[in-house]
């Protein structure tokens, strides 16, 4: 299934949340696992993919850091838009398998970690890429001080979001706005306003 806004990246998603939730929760054996982000192309993430695609310079030859992949969705953008290499970081291990099926499925190889990367920046990453993760406060902070001493340190952070309740406004500058279509089933409407912003 192609995300309505980066028809040219297939990528195996769930129509409903509910269900594969609960399907992860049988095949697992466990309660209470994390809701599966990564069956989904948020409005940030599609926003980010479709950006990176169209402007493929910015990323190109480049080491490309994709904080808090998901589904893996910008990572195998930025690989299409010619960079040199990508890391596509989440601490959900389903989601770093999801990066490794949807990759394969566009003829791209992307590595992944599991690692926790918010305490430090491994190795230096010219690009960084950040797709909806300021849905919670925690998070917000964390992800806000990551990404501005990566910019710091001379990284171009690239953010895709719809402005959710934790976007530290007036930090950052809009590259790019787009009409992002969207499941009512995760959204509050059908197509959600979603910029993307640039940093550094």
């Amino acid at each position: 299934m192609a995300p309505p806004l980066v028809p040219e990246i297939r990528l195996h998603l769930a129509e409903e949340s509910l269900p594969i939730w609960q399907k992860t929760e049988d095949e697992l054996g466990e309660m209470n696992v994390p809701p599966p982000y990564w069956a989904f192309a948020w409005a940030g993430g599609q926003a980010l993919a479709r950006y990176i695609l169209d402007q493929p310079a910015l990323l190109a030859g480049k080491r490309v850091l994709d904080l808090g992949s998901g589904s893996g969705l910008t990572a195998i953008a930025a690989m299409k838009a010619g960079a040199a290499e990508v890391l596509a970081s989440d601490i959900d291990r389903m989601a770093l398998a999801a990066v490794h099926l949807n990759a394969a499925l566009n003829g791209v190889v992307v590595s992944t970690t599991a690692e926790d990367l918010l305490a430090h920046l491994p190795a230096p990453y010219r690009v960084v890429l950040v797709g909806d993760l300021f849905y919670e406060r925690s998070l917000a902070e964390l992800v806000t001080r990551f990404i501005e001493q990566a910019a710091a340190d001379g990284a171009l952070v690239l953010i895709g979001d719809p402005q959710r309740n934790y976007f530290p406004k007036g930090r950052f500058t809009a590259a790019a706005e787009y009409r992002v279509p969207v499941t009512r089933e995760l959204e509050d409407a059908e197509i959600k306003r979603t910029c993307v912003w640039r940093l550094g």
